[in-house]
């Protein structure tokens, strides 16, 4: 199966998963770790000798740029009755996109990360890993200020090479000190140091029509963005923080069609906001959402203090390590942002806890319906697997999971049926999230939006 991976996505730029789990570049295990999920959460069994059919058909067929979910086609096709071929049944569910040979554009769209912290080297880690054939997302440069350490570009390739909460990054990396250059896997990412965001003509290095991601934070409204596009070679801005004023936040699965072609800065609002959203969205959607108030059990960040110190934050000075700080979360009124409909409807704070990553939101929901706890639960598990939030909401069945068991975990908000409450009308929700990596993959998609390299999905 995995050479059959491979080719799909280098040759023909599709991108294979298996009920929403992307199974590129994953290992014997992961792939089967994957197929293993659906029995945990659909009561259905799902092997590599089901999907492996699926990736062979695919092979064979002149495919156009697309994202195919082979485990959703396998199932489909047992289920079916059709008494047609794995490959027609295949092509009958693809149409055109089986015939067209229609692949995305060659050149591919520039990206540049300005800033190269947390966000910044986990985006970094994903647009390599997703670099393909060069025809989607191609990471040309990161934008950092330059270090008081001789070695700077050496601390900066270590610090993508090694991550205390991540691992270590999938393959080599080397560095290239005449150029300035950090080789990763053979994609050439020119580091490029500057002290502001419109000191830098990125046309010198080749880089054109690029997209900046800025992970600093720094800058946040219109007017400090825009420094960006003063620059030659910049065509669009994405900010990884929630943005001010007329900026449009976006929740990617919520609010994304609100992104015009013509805008050209937008933010992909915050980690927690992005977490409960599409959850908050799918509550609504089918029962009524009447009042609510969030609580997030937040890792601690960089912002706070290792020991105590000053902090122009009420108690953020008081050390992270050793210490639970109640502090304010401005993510439950930015939910309105993206959903209009909620707006007024929630109250929120948040818990600064001392773990280095995966956070907890706790969603205490008034509903305009009463319901059960097995129908809520199966309503959320299905919104995880089948509806236009897949990617956004996970959803897990084990009485014993903690926080490290979602590092690294993809989807926005990871809904944990254990511990959902249901009383009448009233509902208590446990949705965890990965506040780094979880938060980079909805970065990533807005990213692939914007710079129009969203590609089909089958099925659909």
């Amino acid at each position: 199966m995995i050479p059959l991976i491979g080719r799909l996505y280098r040759d023909k730029n599709v991108v294979t998963t298996v009920y929403g789990r992307s199974i590129i570049n994953r290992s014997v295990i992961e792939i089967l770790k994957s197929h293993k999920f659906i029995r945990q959460v659909n009561d259905s069994e799902l092997t590599v000798r089901d999907t492996f059919p699926v990736l062979q058909a695919l092979n064979g067929m002149d495919l156009a740029s697309c994202r195919i979910d082979i485990g959703k086609l396998a199932n489909g096709y047992m289920t079916s009755g059709s008494q047609q071929s794995v490959s027609d049944y295949i092509k009958q569910e693809l149409g055109e996109l089986a015939t067209s040979g229609q692949s995305a554009k060659a050149t591919g769209q520039d990206v540049v990360l300005y800033g190269f912290g947390r966000i910044g080297r986990l985006m970094a880690r994903i647009l390599i890993e997703r670099a393909g054939g060069g025809a989607g997302l191609n990471l040309k440069a990161i934008v950092v200020r330059k270090g008081k350490a001789d070695n700077d570009l050496h601390k900066r390739a270590n610090l993508l090479r090694r991550d205390s909460v991540h691992g270590s990054f999938r393959g080599t990396i080397s560095v290239d000190d005449d150029n300035e250059i950090i080789y990763a896997n053979g994609v050439a990412i020119q580091v490029i140091y500057a002290s502001s965001p419109d000191s830098i003509d990125y046309t010198r290095y080749g880089i054109k029509n690029a997209i900046v991601v800025d992970n600093t934070g720094v800058w946040r409204d219109e007017a400090g963005l825009s420094q960006h596009l003063e620059c030659q070679g910049v065509s669009k801005v994405l900010l990884t923080a929630p943005g001010k004023g007329d900026l449009k936040n976006i929740v990617y699965g919520v609010n994304n069609r609100d992104i015009d072609p013509e805008d050209r800065i937008i933010s992909a609002a915050s980690c927690t906001t992005n977490a409960i959203t599409p959850v908050l969205k799918a509550i609504h959607d089918q029962y009524g959402v009447v009042s609510g108030h969030v609580e997030t059990v937040h890792s601690y960040t960089n912002d706070q203090n290792l020991i105590d110190n000053y902090h122009k934050g009420s108690r953020r000075g008081r050390s992270a390590a050793l210490n639970m700080v109640i502090t304010e979360t401005g993510a439950a009124k930015a939910v309105a942002k993206a959903l209009p409909e909620l707006k007024g409807k929630l109250t929120g704070s948040a818990i600064r806890v001392p773990t280095p990553n995966v956070s907890l939101a706790i969603l205490n929901l008034n509903l305009g319906q009463t319901t059960t706890l097995a129908e809520l639960n199966t309503y959320l598990r299905d919104t995880s697997l089948y509806s236009s939030l897949q990617k956004q909401v996970d959803f897990v069945n084990s009485s014993e999971v903690v926080s490290s068991d979602f590092v690294g975990n993809h989807k926005a908000g990871i809904v944990d049926s254990k511990a959902t409450i249901v009383e009448g009308d009233r509902c208590v929700l446990y949705v965890w999230y990965d506040n780094e990596y979880g938060y980079s993959c909805q970065v990533n998609r807005i990213l692939r939006q914007i710079s129009g390299v969203n590609y089909p999905i089958v099925p659909a």
